[in-house]
């Protein structure tokens, strides 16, 4: 049985790590800015990056389907072990709901994505402005916990490293 993640697991891991955390910080920062070029271009970076994830995290689950994870550490309680395994099937839902309800959200608003810029993609809902502004409350809503599920699962990292001193932490970190 494997015992650590593979280095191509490990790298989507990590990169979509940064790229999410990069995006909800935008995110959070560019919703409040007055309408100006600056604040057109940081949407179009938000929508390019959310394109890209909602691409990676695909590219994830079928890389997890042929390579599955190794086993949790023994000894975990049947609550953890259910945290464990509903929290990451929880992140894996975010990170297509959200990605998906900001393509949405878009499409309603009357504002096409454009990925990178080059690659029109599809409008998947009429213009609906109503329709639009719930997308965008619940595309918050969901960005808000995406962020304390992340929250949840560093901090859980952390307390198997430093309170288990088990290898949960090290078999994801990107050098041994």
């Amino acid at each position: 049985m494997n015992t650590h993640y593979t280095a191509v697991a490990k790298g989507l891991h990590w990169l979509m790590a940064l790229l999410i955390l990069g995006m909800l910080a935008l995110g959070f920062y560019m919703t409040d800015l007055p309408l100006s070029p600056d604040k057109l271009q940081y949407y179009s970076w938000h929508k390019w990056a959310g394109v890209s994830v909602f691409i990676l995290v695909w590219l994830r689950l079928a890389w997890r389907l042929m390579f599955p994870p190794p086993a949790l550490p023994a000894g975990l309680s049947s609550a953890m072990t259910f945290a464990a395994h509903a929290g990451h099937w929880v992140l894996y839902a975010l990170m297509v709901l959200i990605p998906l309800t900001g393509w949405l959200m878009s499409s309603a608003k009357g504002f096409q994505t454009v990925w990178f810029g080059v690659l029109p993609l599809p409008d998947l809902l009429a213009k609906d402005k109503a329709l639009g502004d719930q997308l965008a409350q619940l595309h918050w809503a969901l960005n808000v916990g995406l962020l304390l599920l992340i929250a949840g699962h560093a901090a859980a990292a952390l307390w198997h490293h430093l309170v288990h001193k088990d290898d949960t932490l090290r078999r994801m970190l990107p050098a041994r």
